[in-house]
């Protein structure tokens, strides 16, 4: 299994926007082969993670150079509403339990 995530920091009173971006898009996430899982992380009001789980890092690399990729990806950042740039974090799995 394969995780990415998007480490996000906003700016101050930007959360109830940022949520609500990712709570209206269209991911087109589902209906990618190998896709399992994602989740929308929050630590505090300015702090946030997108999570995906992935089958294996290659089908995540075929998503990111999927038409439907750049289509979720497409409607650009909004402005003022980051204190920095997202950071990406890619791990592969090496033990899991349930």
């Amino acid at each position: 299994m394969y995780i990415v995530m998007n480490r996000f920091t906003l700016n101050p009173g930007k959360s109830a926007e940022f949520e609500g971006r990712w709570k209206e898009r269209n991911s087109y996430l589902k209906a990618q082969p190998g896709f399992l899982r994602f989740r929308l992380l929050k630590l505090d009001e300015t702090h946030y993670s997108s999570y995906a789980e992935w089958e294996s890092e290659a089908v995540f690399e075929a998503w990111t150079r999927s038409e439907a990729f750049r289509k979720a990806h497409g409607q650009g950042i909004p402005q003022g509403m980051f204190a920095a740039g997202p950071k990406l974090e890619c791990w592969d799995v090496v033990i899991e339990e349930a």
